[in-house]
């Protein structure tokens, strides 16, 4: 194994990229390059972990050298290589400051490596594909020397940014082409690369089964890697609805319902899906309900054996689902859905130390509502207020009129999904 010749090569293509041509993105703000805590940012495959950090290092104008453990060349590097590899950095890269280490979790025992670097005052800026492994690990090695920062794929204004499209008029004629562009996210979503792919549905599949393979399979050692796949691909059939173990564990032949469950939880960890707990005032629901949400619309659309039928709001609740994540404090809020059966249900319940702060309700036709719907969506809203106090009660809808709706002295906000999505609603922080 050639170090040297490894990191060059790197330098190489990081060297070529024009940061002046690259989205700026929302979660740049999050990072402090000239704290001593380590800047980790975690998230899906592909979802532009990489691309931030250069971005970020490289304004700055900070010396920083770099290092992605995910090349097949590094393959099978051991720890006690990390201190060679770090001498390597000087000579490549020169008297550095901060070092970018790419997929870090590949490598045995990094994290005493890391804490080493950090008790000598190196800056470091470090991206995973797995929040369990990296936060674990980080949290007991590294004892709360570290900025966490989650990176979702594109959000729907990052991606009409790079389509070009005009966001900040609101002329008949913006309008109609933002919601043409949401009509197109909602199917394709917001991977980086998908803009400029012919073919998304190969490119989404690959990505699926690396997911699979390198962030799951290899890291946990799971055997039935076959089976891991078939609950992936089942549980981005069911997206938006509650997750039933015991169904998981009798349609796949389980051992289990831990085995259910962890299958469940490696999917969730490695980025691919988003699991919300249920509102409840029983702390036994909100650890065993959760409704499952796909990170990205490209997973629902182009994952194999697909069979859901296109469910237009359900793809409009799963955008909003994971929006209402990327603009989370995870320290201090939380999200959750609140349902009676047979009653009533609430799509979102946002929370912010403990105390509810708004009940989001989304549907995709809400123009000329049918009085089921209705009753479904405003009614909903209307019993969790009475049950929790919350005040702030929104209607987010893709048609309909940007209204306020007063119902059994509560008010809704009715708001379009495009308005909402970009952040152009009037109580918009």
């Amino acid at each position: 194994m050639n170090i040297k010749q490894i990191l060059q090569d790197q330098q190489a293509e990081i060297t070529r990229i024009n940061t002046s041509k690259l989205c700026t993105r929302t979660e740049e703000k999050m990072f402090d390059l000239q704290s001593n805590l380590a800047q980790v940012v975690i998230g899906v495959r592909r979802s532009g972990k990489s691309t931030i950090c250069m971005k970020v290092l490289k304004e700055s104008g900070v010396l920083f050298g770099y290092v992605n453990f995910d090349d097949e060349q590094l393959a099978g590097l051991q720890a006690e290589q990390l201190n060679e590899v770090l001498e390597t950095l000087y000579k490549v890269y020169g008297d550095i400051t901060h070092v970018l280490f790419d997929e870090i979790q590949n490598v045995p025992r990094w994290p005493l490596f890391v804490n080493r670097l950090l008790r000598q005052g190196m800056h470091i800026v470090m991206t995973g594909s797995n929040a369990n492994l990296l936060s674990s690990e980080l949290a007991t090695h590294l004892t709360g020397r570290y900025n966490q920062i989650e990176l979702y794929p594109f959000s729907f204004k990052e991606y009409c940014t790079l389509r070009e499209v005009d966001i900040k008029s609101l002329t008949t004629k913006a309008r109609a082409l933002a919601y043409k562009e949401l009509e197109t996210y909602l199917h394709q979503g917001g991977f980086p690369e998908l803009l400029r792919l012919n073919n998304p549905h190969t490119y989404t599949l690959s990505l699926f089964k690396a997911i699979i393979h390198k962030d799951i399979c290899k890291r946990y050692k799971v055997k039935y890697e076959k089976t891991l796949t078939d609950i992936g691909n089942g549980m981005l059939d069911l997206f938006c609805q509650e997750v039933s173990y015991s169904q998981i564990q009798k349609q796949y032949a389980l051992g289990s319902l831990h085995t259910a469950k962890q299958y469940v939880q490696y999917l969730q960890e490695a980025y691919l899906l988003r699991l919300l707990p249920l509102y409840s005032f029983k702390s036994k629901d909100k650890q065993s309900a959760r409704k499952c949400y796909a990170v990205d619309p490209a997973f629902i659309t182009n994952h194999e054996d697909f069979r859901q039928t296109p469910n237009l709001g359900w793809r409009l609740e799963n955008v909003v689902a994971i929006e209402l994540m990327r603009r989370m404090n995870s320290e201090i809020e939380q999200l959750f859905y609140f349902r009676k059966p047979k009653n009533f249900e609430v799509d979102f319940v946002r929370t912010r130390m403990g105390h509810i702060e708004e009940l989001i309700q989304v549907t995709y036709d809400f123009s000329t509502p049918t009085t089921k719907l209705y009753n479904r969506e405003v009614g909903g809203l209307v019993k969790g207020a009475n049950l929790t106090g919350c005040k702030k009660l929104t209607l987010i809808m893709m048609d309909g009129e940007t209204r306020t709706i007063n119902q059994d002295n509560q008010k809704i906000h009715c708001v379009q999904a495009t308005d909402w999505l970009l952040g152009r609603t009037d109580d918009e922080e």
